[in-house]
């Protein structure tokens, strides 16, 4: 079985404290399959999880931190608002939605670097 990031640190936190999935479901308020699902990557980490977590395992700010990355790494889809955004910003969002698939890890580290020269400037 393939664990997601979220997966594994999940898994971690209830080997250290002595919980099965059952546990963790029943805590979250969902049934034991749609965790599994979120922790094998099939759906994302629901937003409210994160303060129920967070309190009911005494996490420190960097545990908290290392959560939310592993969860952020582990979406299986990510939605973009495109209602306040440019004609040229829709084209750019809907071309790469389109070609994602293709995308080969060469071009990815090409396409990330322009992103953060941007994000920087």
């Amino acid at each position: 079985m393939s664990y997601t990031k979220f997966g594994e640190f999940m898994r971690i936190l209830r080997v250290q404290h002595h919980e099965v999935m059952g546990d963790v479901a029943k805590l979250l308020n969902v049934s034991t399959p749609f965790l599994s699902a979120v922790e094998n990557g099939k759906k994302n980490v629901p937003e409210e999880w994160f303060a129920i977590l967070t309190e009911h395992y005494s996490l420190s700010d960097m545990e908290i931190a290392k959560m939310k990355e592993a969860a952020e790494n582990s979406k299986t889809q990510v939605k973009i608002s495109l209602s306040n955004s440019e004609s040229y910003q829709r084209e750019t969002a809907l071309q790469f939605a389109r070609s994602f698939e293709g995308i080969d890890e060469d071009t990815a580290v090409k396409i990330l670097e322009l992103l953060k020269k941007g994000k920087q400037s």
